[in-house]
């Protein structure tokens, strides 16, 4: 085979190997990834990491001209229509629109247009962005007769039959309907419905949906009207295709106010906007507030107002250049996964999290994800080399939510769950019964001992001033304290001298240890750590034992028929008691004269009682020192409620091991706070949230 033969001139000009191949390889990522996403409306990577692909694409074809191709990705809307569907040819096309990820590329967008109109391209009309699937709506006299998906752009799909049944999509058009009317707006699917569908799916033992928007394009995409109607799709219409016989319009503006007028549902929260300056002042509010609706928004769509200046402005092979689309910062994102290690609590608990690649995703750099237990590690399928899906929203712990199958070396072996715990005494990591996470029963684990000391000086149990993880660490490591019972040997000249410490903070670490002796029985109860006793339980058993040692040498039976106790954490207690080392260190707390007397001053409980008077908190997923049901008459005997679904009314989310997915992405989109068990021990001592769980600009 003969090669190509050129001239140095064009030598010099042609594109490197690297770059062709690198546009080669980025082309066929982008349309592999659009098919799933359009076609199959099943993406595996996340709408960021998508744009960044076509961006590094884009950037390359405008360095090397020679690579351009009419046939790219970068020149090219969507996807092709499916077959399963008749097609239907757009009279006007249905264009994509070009991004902008910061204020410094939405500057510069109205620049570019400013040039091209010799003059400001404003007034400008914001809207909120939708996250679904966009169509076309066409009335003839007032009467729907097609819709259509966008498809590639020219050519969409014809699902006429399945809009129909969408209830914002009306049949029948108002007064004053022109002769024909084509409409484009956004099918989507509100984050209630979305939550009711996944409720009855897991009801049904189905597995879950992953989002709303790809629910609403698989439930608009598909033959049987009857599933679509089940589905609880939504529409915003935003934008005029083409009319015929209508009235004079001159700006887009005027556009949404004649939709509305009609009976179409346009989302009320655009603003027609006077300058770049109010533009700007639109979107970082609508960024602010993007969970405070019950839908999913992902950025701002900025139009030109005047369509006199958007025909001058005219359109690209791809977008119009009148508009641009600011997307918000993106909440999933793809990193690689490096390995999956396993943390121990205080409790013994062991809880696998991923160790990532660092990655910038929702406000900050996340290293590590949470991956909540064995079962949710093999549920995922995610494997230490994979890339994988990253979340974190708001205040929500970072989450590895699924791997890139499409990027997965061959061979990549599954994780296995460890063994034996990672402390130097390898003991056995124990599963029981139906419990989803593992557990080291070893008593001299270091992870248990300090998470031990720390609990027992925690606000809700001890409240010791200067006994937090760093100083518990340094005094365990310096031979001090192996145990809580060796709090109380401490001397301001064992401490004084220590680095972290100094006179000052050595005199406070005392008088600290020194207040923390006459704390009230329950609290010392809660201290212990004791598996599945939380601050309540404590509470129920200081008011009917009146004290430890009555408690100690209780039966199992006895304390089982304590109101609010039961059998499973009764079993707790009397093994904990039953337990040489554990009685080693209450005869230590003896000696030290640490309370053991009760119950809870009287005065003290009716005010605890009213602690969460009118508060609701939902409690989701599975709670290491509280059954459900014990959890709910904790907050009960405070004066709040504990309904089963998060509202507007909710005051925190309450989130355990293996939580509601729904509940948490409610509580997201709402603002709630979500708390993990030690926050809520917080809670329930003091009826205040802990510092910084309350979301921005909460009450």
């Amino acid at each position: 085979m003969v090669s190509e033969l050129r001239s140095p001139v064009e030598e010099a000009q042609a594109p490197p190997d690297g770059a062709r191949a690198r546009a080669a390889e980025l082309r066929r990522l982008v349309r592999h990834h659009a098919e799933l996403y359009h076609v199959r409306d099943s993406p595996e990577i996340p709408d960021a990491d998508y744009d960044a692909l076509l961006a590094e694409l884009r950037a390359l074809e405008e360095q090397h001209p020679e690579l351009a191709d009419a046939n790219s990705p970068t020149s090219t809307i969507g996807a092709p229509p499916s077959a399963l569907f008749a097609p239907v040819a757009h009279d006007v096309p249905m264009m994509s629109l070009d991004n902008a990820f910061d204020l410094d590329e939405l500057r510069a967008w109205d620049t570019r247009a400013a040039s091209r109109l010799d003059g400001p391209a404003g007034p400008y009309v914001c809207e909120l962005k939708f996250d679904g699937l966009a169509i076309s709506v066409r009335y003839e006299q007032g009467r729907l007769v097609r819709a259509a998906t966008r498809g590639d752009g020219r050519t969409g799909e014809d699902v006429t039959h399945n809009v129909a049944t969408i209830g914002d999509v009306p049949r029948r058009l108002g007064a004053g309907a022109p002769e024909v009317l084509e409409v484009r707006g956004e099918v989507h699917m509100a984050i209630p419905a979305f939550e009711r569908l996944n409720a009855a799916r897991e009801e049904a033992g189905e597995a879950r949906y992953a989002n709303p928007r790809n629910t609403a394009a698989g439930s608009l995409r598909q033959k049987d009207p009857t599933v679509t109607a089940e589905r609880e799709l939504s529409w915003w219409c935003y934008q005029l295709g083409s009319m015929t016989g209508g009235p004079a319009i001159g700006c887009h503006s005027e556009t949404l106010e004649f939709l509305d007028s009609l009976g179409l549902p346009v989302n009320e929260a655009w603003l027609l906007a006077s300058d770049l300056a109010a533009v700007e002042a639109y979107v970082l509010q609508a960024e602010k507030q993007r969970h405070d609706h019950p839908y999913e928004t992902d950025g701002v769509v900025i139009k030109v107002d005047d369509f006199g200046r958007q025909a001058e402005l005219g359109v690209t092979s791809h977008h119009p250049r009148w508009a641009v689309a600011y997307k918000f910062p993106p909440e999933e994102r793809t990193t690689r996964l490096r390995e999956i290690q396993v943390s121990i609590g205080g409790k013994g608990k062991a809880t696998p999290f991923a160790v990532l690649e660092p990655v910038f995703v929702g406000g900050s750099t996340v290293q590590m994800a949470t991956l909540h237990n064995e079962d949710q590690v093999k549920a995922k399928d995610v494997r230490p080399g994979d890339i994988v899906a990253v979340r974190k929203a708001g205040d929500v712990i970072p989450e590895v939510l699924r791997p890139v199958l499409s990027e997965r070396p061959e061979g990549l072996p599954a994780w296995e769950f460890p063994e034996f715990c990672p402390c130097p005494n390898r003991s056995p990591l124990v599963r029981e019964g139906d419990d989803a996470a593992h557990h080291c029963r070893h008593p001299r684990c270091p992870a248990q001992q300090a998470g031990a000391i720390e609990h027992f000086a925690s606000r809700g149990a001890m409240d010791i001033e200067g006994l937090g993880e760093k100083n518990v660490h340094l005094l365990i490591r310096e031979g001090l304290i192996a145990d809580v019972g060796d709090v109380y040997d401490l001397a301001e000249a064992d401490v004084v001298s220590l680095e972290r410490f100094g006179p000052k903070k050595a005199r406070n670490l005392m008088a600290g240890i020194e207040a923390s002796r006459d704390r009230p029985l329950s609290r010392l109860l809660f201290g212990l750590n004791i598996r599945h006793l939380g601050g309540a339980v404590g509470e129920f058993l200081a008011d009917a034992f009146g004290d430890l040692d009555e408690i100690i040498t209780a039966s199992e039976e006895q304390l089982a028929e304590t109101p609010g106790v039961g059998p499973i954490i009764a079993a707790s207690v009397r093994a904990f008691f039953d337990d040489e080392d554990n009685l080693a260190v209450v005869g230590k707390l003896r000696a030290a004269g640490v309370n053991f007397a009760g119950p809870v001053p009287a005065d003290t409980d009716e005010a605890l009682s009213a602690t969460l008077e009118g508060k609701v908190i939902v409690v989701t997923g599975t709670l290491e020192n509280y059954s459900r049901e014990e959890a709910a008459a904790a907050i009960s005997a405070r004066g709040g409620r504990s309904p089963g679904s998060v509202s507007g009314s909710t005051a925190a989310v309450v989130a355990g091991a293996s939580p509601g997915a729904s509940k948490l992405t409610k509580a997201e989109k709402l603002g709630v706070p979500v708390l993990d068990e030690q926050a809520f021990e917080h809670l329930l001592a003091t009826g205040e949230l802990p510092p910084g769980a309350a979301p921005e600009g909460a009450a």
